[in-house]
């Protein structure tokens, strides 16, 4: 005799990583026998699997079973089909299958749903019956050990919350238990209250809560298996036994209790938003309000009245403070439409003309023009503060040009110091125009192929810069006069500008890597002004050519060098021997 085990053993079902299995036990109970009009009518129901086996008692037939597990009126997986052997005999054996979904997976309110299918001819099948299941108790405890599940007759099993083929409660054991509520006969409270009780007391021997005797409870288990044989032959419905699995270590049985990671964690959420959002299809449109504002406030004739207008101190704060923000920063509509209307004030402070210029709407032809025309009186900024117009958010060829201008006010050894960064923006030009440049020298080689080319200015011998007396509207006036040009002519007039921009030109012309992606037409662009750069100083001055010269031979030592780091790279050797 075996003490009680008055311990309580329990594991959380988010411990658990494996599959669910569960075993589909035998059919009992009594099938209705079709009507002899029915077989009349459909002649394949005599060869269907539970009719040999009600009409021959040594019949046995194979029913297909379907199995399916929902959550909230929702399959959680793919269905599993198996097999089961229906016969009048208790000999078959029955195996275990694994459902699609670990223990750690289930949700609180996991049910399975179990569909009979019987043969009824070529790729036809009938529902035999149907029968739902939660896998957890209403206290949350996995369920464990045999049930006999009533199957519902001629129908589908119902994976919904509020079922139409409960297995549980209507079948002659009521988790291993016998039936409440038949509706084919009437039970007294007598017996139902018997049942029940004997329900718990099977329940508790199962989980070790009362004392084991092997002769007894070989006597007691013995008369409660007759008992439920007894209910099922006067019942009038078929029962499915279904066993679920028992997690034991070392000999102990733990019962496998509900618990979520995280799943008692309070989140606080609101049921009424503050703000409500509503779908406005006019969101990306254009607001024809702010437009017509913006053409009104930048029209031409608003030019006349602006001129003589003079801040107060209040505004003359408020433009204060948008000059002195960061360069980076947007300016709201209001912040452009004031920098703007008081243009003329502030075109005696060449620190505001960036500003300016960023608030210019560059399509509209009208507004560019009235730019074009204020950049000209504006007074000359500093030199490094231009190089921003050089930049991808400035593409008017009247403000590059003029950058342009204030850059031809920098000596050499200024211009050195930001080389590398107008290499760069270079890739912000109008690809055309160089394109057009080399064009037109590549015609004149043709046709005059000893005249001097003159698409860039080229001086004497002496390397004398551009006279700095030449005005800033001289400058925009030349059409030909860009980015790339500048930079070529003032390169062939310094030997040093001309060694830092040829080598800052072969790094973007050389073949990138394959992490470094560069636009096709970009490096195009970069070939088409080394070009440019090359044939100038092939056709210039004596001094020019020397200069070309140089560069070749630097780039002869370059390859000459790389040879001999890849041949020293081959050699099987140490260290000491390479060097």
């Amino acid at each position: 005799m075996k003490s009680p085990d008055d311990h309580l053993h329990i594991v959380y079902s988010s411990s658990l990583h494996t599959n669910v299995k569960i075993k589909i036990g035998p059919l009992k109970g009594t099938h209705p026998v079709p009507e002899f009009d029915q077989i009349l009518a459909n002649p394949m129901i005599k060869f269907t699997g539970l009719y040999e086996v009600s009409m021959n008692a040594r019949a046995s037939a194979d029913l297909l079973v379907e199995s399916q597990l929902y959550s909230g009126g929702r399959p959680l997986a793919l269905s599993v089909s198996t097999s089961l052997r229906v016969s009048n005999s208790s000999t078959h054996r029955f195996e275990w299958f694994d459902l699609p979904l670990n223990f750690s997976d289930l949700p609180r309110d996991a049910m399975l749903a179990i569909t009979l299918y019987d043969c009824m001819g070529p790729r036809a099948l009938k529902p035999v019956g149907g029968t739902t299941i939660s896998l957890f108790s209403k206290h949350g405890v996995f369920r464990q050990g045999m049930m006999d599940l009533r199957v519902w007759s001629d129908c589908v099993a119902d994976g919904n919350t509020q079922t139409t083929t409960p297995g549980k409660g209507s079948g002659p054991d009521n988790d291993t238990s016998f039936d409440k509520a038949s509706t084919s006969r009437k039970v007294d409270l007598t017996n139902k209250m018997q049942k029940t009780k004997l329900n718990k007391l099977t329940k508790k021997h199962r989980e070790g809560n009362l004392p084991q005797v092997d002769w007894l409870d070989r006597l007691a288990f013995c008369k409660i298996e007759q008992l439920k044989e007894a209910e099922k032959k006067k019942s009038n419905h078929l029962y499915l036994t279904v066993e679920f699995p028992e997690v034991s270590d070392n000999g102990i049985i733990y019962s496998v209790v509900f618990y979520e990671q995280d799943g008692d964690e309070l989140y606080q959420f609101k049921d009424h938003p503050d703000i409500v959002l509503l779908p406005d299809p006019e969101l990306q449109q254009e607001n024809l309000v702010e437009s017509k504002h913006h053409n009104l406030t930048r029209s031409l004739h608003r030019g006349v009245c602006d001129k003589d207008l003079k801040p107060n101190s209040l505004i003359r704060d408020k433009l204060n403070a948008i000059i002195a923000s960061p360069p980076t920063k947007q300016l709201t509509t209001e912040q452009q439409d004031l920098i703007w209307k008081y243009r003329f004030y502030l075109s005696t402070q060449k620190q505001t003309l960036a500003k300016f210029l960023h608030c210019v709407n560059w399509d509209l032809a009208g507004e560019a023009r009235q730019a074009v025309d204020m950049l000209q009186q504006w007074v000359p900024m500093e030199v490094e503060d231009s190089l921003q117009f050089l930049s991808s958010t400035f593409t008017h060829p009247a403000v590059r040009r003029y950058a342009i201008s204030r850059l031809q006010q920098a000596s050499d050894d200024d211009l050195l110091l930001y080389l590398l960064q107008l290499v760069q923006a270079l890739k912000y030009e109008d690809f055309y125009d160089i394109n057009e440049v080399y064009e037109r020298m590549q015609t004149k080689e043709c046709s005059t192929p000893d005249t001097d080319h003159k698409e860039l200015p080229r001086p004497s011998t002496s390397r004398c810069p551009d006279s700095k007396n030449k005005s800033i509207l001289e400058v925009e006036k030349d059409e030909n006069k860009n980015l790339a040009t500048f930079l070529i002519h003032r390169a062939c007039n310094n030997p040093t500008l001309a060694n830092y921009f040829y080598w800052y030109l072969i790094t973007e012309c050389e073949d990138q890597e394959v992490t470094v992606e560069m636009d096709t037409k970009v490096r195009e662009m970069y070939l088409t002004v080394m070009r440019i750069f090359q044939e100038t100083l092939q056709k210039g001055c004596a001094e020019w050519q020397k200069q070309q010269q140089i560069l070749q031979r630097q780039v002869s030592l370059v390859d000459e060098l790389v040879k001999l780091v890849k041949s020293v790279q081959r050699e099987n050797c140490n260290r000491k021997k390479k060097i």
